[in-house]
């Protein structure tokens, strides 16, 4: 597991790199240890974030906490991710189940053929049907050719997938300031979607285009 440490306005110490090493060990054994993971602390007057993204070939998790002291912040976010990874986990290992459940034909399910097989048994029926009726006519006597028949087969479940929502508190100011003060803070906390209110109150939203551009948005 390959670890990246991001400090801003903080000077990372070792104790913290050791908290962080002991909390991804745990997580490198439920997610494997081929994973990408960027730690971020950032500290500003009496606000301590922890930022962790654990990225891997199939998933990605991210948890972002807040509180008065840097340990904790990184305590609860090792552990917002940890939750994540055993999550995920568990729903691969039941949706697998599932899959081998629904690819095993029971007693009253119905046997699903391949494309090759139905076929086959089409023509097969086609062609004993004349003689059944016993009337000594062909299929080819009435001018009509057997056509084989393919049949498709559709999953019995559809696997719904769950959205994956991550909270974010950083996005958000906890205290009024002006539009300019907010897209300082957006610029220096590099978000493109930035929330705080107003010296009256309201509440305004600051938002990155595609061209680099803030945009403010004013809840009605």
């Amino acid at each position: 597991m390959q670890i990246e440490y991001t400090g801003r306005q903080i000077v990372i110490s070792k104790k913290l790199r050791t908290q962080a090493a002991t909390g991804l060990e745990r997580i490198a054994k439920i997610t494997g240890a081929s994973a990408n993971v960027h730690v971020v602390l950032t500290s500003e007057k009496y606000r301590h974030c922890a930022e962790i993204t654990v990225q891997t070939r199939h998933l990605k998790l991210v948890a972002v906490c807040e509180a008065t002291d840097m340990e904790t912040a990184l305590h609860e976010a090792l552990s917002k991710v940890e939750k994540q990874a055993i999550r995920h986990k568990k729903r691969t290992i039941t949706q697998k189940r599932r899959g081998r459940q629904d690819g095993q034909p029971g007693a009253g399910a119905p046997r699903i053929r391949g494309k090759a097989a139905v076929a086959e048994a089409a023509l097969e029926e086609q062609q004993e049907t004349p003689r059944k009726k016993g009337n000594g006519a062909s299929s080819r006597a009435n001018g009509q050719a057997a056509v084989p028949i393919v049949v498709h087969s559709f999953p019995l479940r559809e696997m719904v997938r769950e959205p994956h929502v991550v909270r974010s508190a950083d996005s958000v100011a906890l205290r009024p300031m002006t539009i300019d003060e907010a897209v300082k803070e957006a610029e220096f906390r590099d978000r493109d979607v930035f929330v705080f209110r107003d010296k009256q109150g309201d509440v305004k939203v600051l938002h990155r285009t595609r061209d680099g551009r803030m945009e403010l948005i004013e809840a009605p």
